[in-house]
């Protein structure tokens, strides 16, 4: 910790008995109206997501042993676009279901074997940032009739209100989106001759379904800048979503140089902006991010700025959520979805799922 001798409030206080925080560099300014603005987000529990599509654990939070949460890509590791913020890169550890009778075999064995409650579908996009979904839609409709407890996700990208409502008619439960908030970042960094509004048209489109609707806004998108979040932000905040994931570009995945790691106190403002603008409704650190101190700087400001929810938490999260009060809890699955009470765990407890 640095700046604490200067810096008398409860909360740095508390940074500074945290041992994963012993070297962290926090913004004093940024957590000050952190701290400042927790009576309006109270006592809002913390949930914990650990979705099995990535093994976990740290000393404070175990992953799931089973795969009771799966991600499917159903081009395998191909797209069109090929972003330069993900090249596809994020399609790799992704079960591959390129066809719908792969997918329906895959998601039985699992059935069988993991005890399954809901996987994510995604898959790369067409030169128009669409994911043709339509083929695989009799399967899930076929799957979600005869195992209705299954919670099944899908990243949509660009679509209209035909297939947003062909998607709801097959039984999907929650629908995923980017959101971009500037023209420069869909051209530059998507390669992509769409618009701002062809965005929220297709925000609008699912939101006028009964999907549960999660969009994401993915924080320093445009080279690792910030520009556009906040008018992703208003775009998001005009309809009815049922929550908010936030996530931070990860350098990682890009061409190398290409892209600035984000400045975590950047990040955090973003947070505290999303908190203020959206305070009825969930808002989520979703799984992409910067590793390392980065990432327990970034961690340590969704928990302080109000944020409902952090998949895959750093090292010294949960000792803070205690320490300024926040109560927490633990889910096997998407950080999007919530899968009820079997798959919650208390911290300590076996996995449930």
């Amino acid at each position: 910790m640095t700046e604490h001798a200067r810096v008398g409030s409860d909360w740095w206080r508390a940074l500074a008995t945290i041992e994963p925080f012993e070297d962290a560099q926090f913004d004093s300014a940024l957590v000050a109206a952190c701290e400042r603005e927790a009576v309006a987000v109270g006592q809002r529990p913390l949930r914990i997501s650990t979705p099995t599509f990535k093994t976990f654990e740290t000393a404070d939070v175990k992953g799931c042993s089973k795969m009771s949460f799966p991600a499917f890509s159903i081009t395998g590791g191909g797209c069109a676009l090929m972003c330069d913020h993900c090249q596809a890169k994020i399609l790799e550890p992704m079960i591959a279901a390129t066809s719908p009778e792969m997918l329906e075999r895959k998601v039985r064995d699992l059935v069988r074997s993991q005890d399954l409650r809901g996987f994510l579908l995604s898959g790369g996009s067409n030169p128009r940032n669409e994911v043709r979904y339509e083929r695989f839609l009799p399967t899930i409709e076929r799957l979600k009739q005869e195992f209705p407890y299954l919670r099944i996700a899908v990243h949509t990208a660009l679509l209209d209100r035909a297939r947003a409502r062909q998607l709801e008619s097959a039984g999907i439960d929650t629908a995923m989106m980017d959101v971009i908030g500037a023209e420069e970042t869909i051209r530059e960094v998507y390669h992509l001759r769409r618009s701002v509004a062809d965005f929220e048209e297709t925000l609008a489109a699912l939101c006028a379904t009964g999907m549960e609707i999660v969009p994401h806004i993915v924080i320093g998108l445009h080279y690792g800048r910030v520009l556009g979040e906040e008018n992703a932000l208003s775009i998001v905040a005009r309809h009815g979503v049922h929550a908010l994931v936030l996530v931070v570009v990860m350098p990682f995945y890009a061409r190398p140089g290409a892209f600035a790691t984000p400045d975590p106190a950047e990040s955090g403002r973003i947070f505290l902006a999303a908190r203020r603008m959206l305070p009825q409704r969930e808002v989520l650190l979703g799984c992409a991010r910067p590793t390392g101190m980065n990432k327990r700087l970034t961690d340590a400001y969704a928990v302080m700025a109000g944020l409902d929810g952090i998949a895959f938490p750093a090292e010294g999260v949960l000792a803070l959520a205690r320490a300024i009060g926040r109560p927490t809890r633990q889910e096997h699955a998407c950080c999007a979805i919530k899968l009820g009470a079997r798959a919650g765990s208390a911290f300590g407890s076996a996995c449930a799922a």
